[in-house]
């Protein structure tokens, strides 16, 4: 039988999303999409050839939701959803900080959860998309939360427990790339490079660094050590490094990341 999947205020992750489900092989007669503007609607109806929806009709349609609103409208939402979802639907939340149990008490009993931390990286189907399992979820409803968000990048299962530490690792964790690209590229320039040409080696580093840690198998340590040759360039700037505390500051800034996600949680928002 035909899933039919609605995305629920269809921002940019929402779209990501919906663009890689239809390359994924989902037809978009089975795709519905919410907006808060008309005009957005439009778009993504002109774009991806899907149909927007009203929230409710959306909540009475689709055997799937995924709600990617902000977390602080995420209330809202449930509140209007709640009087039009019949139980046996599943609910998917992209909304960081928000625990299942938020969503379990505002929809009907026996409404199944399944919340999903995923990735900016979406956009260019590179995502990482942590997934767990509210308490009605069932093994079949992850199963379909990992096929819906597999077509934008790779999929985790993890207890809900560990969402907070996934969302500083990992729905973070392009932010930090980004600051070190950007810090590595100002020291580019203070050694006499050109901006573009200080970027272009360093996002090309990166890329290369990542495919290797990917595919090689090998522990980052060995591939460090790879580089690091006896007295020179890479064990000297690794000893500043070290002496600039690099290593405890990233710790302490994900511990941070971390201790935000629960007061998310614990606001609900």
């Amino acid at each position: 039988m035909t899933q039919k999947v609605a995305v629920l205020g269809t921002g940019k992750i929402g779209e990501a999303l919906l663009s890689g489900m239809i390359r994924g092989g989902w037809a978009p007669a089975d795709l519905m999409v919410t907006a808060r503007r008309p005009e957005r609607a439009d778009q993504l109806r002109t774009r991806y050839g899907v149909t927007p929806v009203t929230n409710a009709e959306a909540a009475k349609s689709a055997d799937t939701l995924i709600l990617t609103v902000k977390p602080q409208d995420m209330g809202t939402l449930l509140t209007e959803l709640a009087p039009h979802v019949p139980a046996d639907r599943l609910v998917i939340s992209g909304a960081a900080g928000i625990p299942t149990a938020f969503f379990e008490e505002r929809l009907p009993d026996a409404t199944p959860v399944v919340r999903v931390m995923t990735n900016t990286p979406a956009l260019v189907d590179e995502a990482m998309s942590v997934i767990s399992a509210g308490t009605r979820a069932t093994a079949a409803h992850l199963t379909r939360a990992e096929e819906i968000f597999a077509t934008v990048g790779k999929t985790l299962r993890v207890p809900e427990s560990q969402q907070d530490a996934a969302t500083a690792l990992s729905g973070s964790g392009p932010a930090y790339f980004y600051f070190l690209v950007e810090a590595m590229t100002d020291a580019g320039i203070l050694l006499g490079l050109p901006r573009d040409k200080a970027h272009d080696l360093i996002v090309q580093a990166a890329i290369g660094a990542a495919t290797m840690l990917r595919d090689s198998g090998e522990h980052p340590v060995t591939l460090r050590e790879n580089v690091t040759s006896p007295a020179g360039t890479t064990i000297n700037a690794i000893r500043e490094l070290e002496n600039h505390g690099v290593r405890a500051a990233l710790i302490a800034a994900l511990e941070a990341a971390r201790d935000r996600s629960r007061e998310l949680a614990s606001g609900n928002g």
